[in-house]
């Protein structure tokens, strides 16, 4: 049973033709647009590129550039041959990081490992980064070489009676970290020229002033070198007199140059190396030696004759970016120990130095043990990752995995903090590259912890070419008797030639013969500007999209440039053969767009768009505007069939309203079935509107509910038997609520007008209350009156009162 409801709501959407969504059209293929010509230069695109080397492989007229395209790409077109190297990673050396106790044997500092692997060769291809682990471990009981350089112009002077004592209390200090432990000396002062120093002949002797006993100025002197012997450190120091110099900024950068480059005679092992740099000043860095008429830039170089820094007046003071370099490359770790007076200067130098950190020095340098102590395990607890210079087009990322398992990336990926002695961190390391170098030799990068001597050795071989270009053919036959290297199934052009089979000149290419095969129907442009000319035939060009191609004699067809519906081509039903839709069956038009299938005309009564209008590609055009619809099954603006039919259900089924009297002559047209309740009333589930039943009210104000409904030619309409009147009002309660409400409202009245009295009453007796006690006087009398009588006796007449 199908019912038609003729309640005219609106209708909902529809899918007229059912299409199918077309897979989206794939991305434009990096391997095609490169537009190789060979397998080198194929694989070098970006790893997902492959060169299929089948020497049937291409069909006629298709270039050497089809060859190179993505791997699934090649296989779909056959290709059963296809080079594709790949990357690798092996290790060369992988000696074990060490784990020593630090009362065990106490090995060659050289035999200590820290850090795993210690040698690898990374085999790269473009765009493929190999990725390889790094393991650090803090050793136990790891030697350290400090080197104490100290400021001794003439306000140190305090300070440098605390350092005379340092060496074995710093050495017994040092035991408790490291059983071996060496320790040096040097100091500085400035340049000796003007305007850093005086001159003259008496202050190069004794440059301070009054009764002070100065040491002639010096730039920098290597006092001790690096020694086990903290006794030695002592003699020496106490033997260093104080210096002095004009101006506030001293010249440590040339020390701290010297100290880091001269490691012979400093001493340095391949140990953990400290520098503890001490001043009360601040420092002159390169451009600053002008002032004394020095121009030339530091060199970098150890100049120290008998331990004394000879250069000083020739070249400028160092930069920070060149002391930087030397101290990184000497794996040196500097500890500025300075008065609070400096430390926002120092401390602005330690975040351009890496490995570094500056502590407080007290104003006599009384505390500089518990600060190098401080510092020495600040910088030992963090661990940093540097690399040397990458090649061109190598790049490198870091990820850190330290302690309890906290990652790092970015930045944070090159370093560890909080490591303790014994603890252990891992370091991701990939290596990409984007770019073959000019020359065919491997390179080699070189990755360290900051301030330790250990590194890997990274040993890069980049793939260039293709393993099956090893095997070409010099000269071959097949390349034009001699004009190419045939290789990886296609060949390599000699110098000069060209073509798929180099059987073109360069010099023959655009020659006005040539060209005129390449132009259709004598017209101007060669190859339908979609193609190029190659020795009188056209290669047609290949498009990003590896699914849209150009063909034909002058590369004219194209299976991408056909009309359009729906932003689909050929409306996703057909396909696009030079430049035209080649429709699916029941479908036609330009773009195959119009379905022949006449079924979504179909209303629900059977007829092609209710009788209303004609079906034309699947769509139903209505013959009056009036009518809306999918099947044109819609009148808003005719009469709704709720009010039409009112009159005669009214009649009908309650025996009322207008056609009372003509009932059964103007209301017999349907068949009247009544129904218990609303509920009852039928709805039909295969509408494709939202339905609702018609309500209309009768003269007495009651509502009846009704459908109106077509079932096979026949119409029924389904009315609920009852009406709905309003219930009339209840008139009792009413009345007893009326007088409620008044007697209510009296009470209430009556209550707040005996409140408002008895607060009237109050107020007034406390009011008469007040008055009464303000009327009291007191009785006794004022007591500032006196009384103008006197009363006085008569001692006489009162003796003779008494005789009497």
């Amino acid at each position: 049973m199908r019912y038609l409801i003729s309640l005219y709501g609106a209708p909902g959407d529809r899918d007229l033709l059912h299409m199918t969504d077309k897979p989206p059209e794939t991305e434009g293929s990096i391997c095609i647009k490169a537009n190789a010509q060979s397998c080198g230069e194929c694989i070098q695109v970006a790893k997902s590129c492959g060169w299929c080397s089948d020497n049937e492989f291409l069909t006629v007229g298709e270039s050497k550039s089809a060859r190179c395209d993505d791997l699934d790409s090649l296989k779909k077109r056959g290709c059963t041959k296809i080079e594709n190297p790949v990357g690798s990673i092996s290790i060369d050396k992988n000696k074990p990081v060490t784990n020593r106790k630090k009362d065990s044997e106490k090995p060659d500092p050289g035999q200590i490992t820290q850090i795993q692997p210690q040698k690898l060769t990374l085999t790269l291809r473009t765009g493929e980064p190999q990725t390889f682990k790094l393991k650090f471990k803090r050793a136990e009981d790891y030697p350290i070489d400090l080197y104490y350089l100290m400021d001794l112009s003439y306000s140190m002077n305090d300070d440098l009676e605390n350092v005379k004592n340092l060496g074995t209390d710093l050495m017994l200090e040092m035991r408790k970290i490291t059983s071996d432990f060496r320790i040096g000396f040097g100091s500085f002062v400035e340049k000796t020229v003007m305007p850093y120093i005086s001159t003259t002949p008496a202050r190069l002797i004794n440059p301070c002033t009054g009764n002070q006993n100065c040491t002639s100025p010096f730039s920098y002197k290597n006092v001790l070198k690096l020694t086990n012997k903290g006794d030695d450190f002592n003699r020496l120091v106490s033997q260093q007199q104080i210096s002095g110099n004009l101006d506030s900024p001293e010249g440590g950068f040339d020390a701290i140059m010297q100290v880091a480059v001269c490691e012979e005679q400093i001493g340095w092992r391949n140990v953990t190396r400290l520098l503890v740099f001490s001043t009360d000043a601040g420092f002159h860095f390169a451009g600053d030696g002008k002032l004394g008429g020095i121009v030339l830039p530091n060199d970098g170089k150890c100049h120290l004759e008998n331990n004394m820094y000879t250069m000083s007046h020739y070249y400028d003071y160092p930069s920070i970016a060149h002391l930087v370099q030397k101290l990184s490359d000497h794996n040196i770790q500097t500890i500025f120990a300075v008065t609070e007076e400096f430390q926002p200067v120092y401390k602005e130098l330690k975040n351009l130095i890496p490995k570094s950190a500056v502590g407080t020095l007290s104003a006599n340098s009384s505390n500089v043990i518990k600060l190098i102590i401080d510092a020495y395990n600040s910088l030992s607890s963090e661990v940093i990752l540097e690399n040397g210079r990458l090649p061109e087009g190598v790049s490198i990322t870091y990820k850190s995995i330290c302690k309890n398992g906290v990652e790092g990336t970015g930045e944070n990926g090159r370093k560890c903090s909080n490591i303790s002695i014994g603890d252990e961190v891992s370091f991701e390391i990939s290596v990409e590259f984007q770019k073959c170098p000019s020359h065919d030799k491997n390179e080699t990068i070189k990755i360290k912890p900051l301030g330790f001597t250990e590194e890997v050795e990274v040993v890069l071989n980049f793939i260039c070419d293709c393993q099956c270009a090893k095997d070409g053919e010099d000269n071959s036959k097949k390349c034009d008797d001699g004009n190419g290297t045939f290789e990886c199934g296609a060949c390599k052009c000699n110098e000069g030639r060209i073509g798929r089979l180099c059987e073109c000149s360069k010099d023959e290419v655009r020659t006005e013969d040539l060209d005129a095969n390449c132009r259709k129907d004598n017209g101007t442009d060669i190859c339908s500007n979609n193609g190029d000319c190659v020795c009188g035939s056209c290669e047609c060009k290949k498009r990003e999209n590896p699914a849209e191609v150009y063909s034909g004699k002058y590369c004219e067809c194209d299976n991408f440039n056909c009309d359009r519906s729906g932003n689909k081509l050929c409306g996703g039903h057909g396909r696009c053969e030079c430049r035209k839709c080649i429709c699916d069956a029941n479908y036609t038009g330009s773009a195959c767009d119009c379905s022949l299938d006449t079924s979504y005309c179909l209303a629900k009564n059977g007829q092609i768009c209710n009788g209303r209008g004609t079906c034309e590609c699947g769509v139903c055009k209505c013959n009056n505007a009036k009518f809306q619809g999918p099947t044109c099954e819609i009148c808003p603006t005719c009469p709704g069939v709720c009010a039409e039919h009112k009159t005669c259900v009214q009649c009908r089924a309650f025996n009322a309203g207008e056609k009372k009297d003509t009932c059964e002559r103007d209301c017999s047209y349907f068949e009247l079935i009544k129904v218990k309740s609303r509920d009852k009333l039928p709805q039909p589930t295969d509408q494709s509107f939202p339905l609702t039943h018609c309500k209309e009210r009768d003269a007495n104000d009651c509502w009846f509910y009704y459908t109106f409904a077509i079932r096979n030619d026949t119409k029924e309409v389904y009315v609920v038997e009852t009406l709905e009147c309003p219930a009339g009002p209840d008139i009792i309660p009413i009345v007893a609520g009326v007088v409620a409400g008044i007697v209510l409202i009296g009470l209430a009245l009556l209550l707040i007008w005996k409140l408002l009295m008895i607060i009237h009453d109050r107020r007034e007796f406390a009011k008469f209350e007040k008055e009464k006690m303000n009327a009291k006087w007191d009785t006794q009398g004022n007591p500032i009156y006196k009384s103008p009588i006197n009363q006085f006796q008569n001692p006489s007449y009162g003796n003779k009162g008494a005789a009497l």
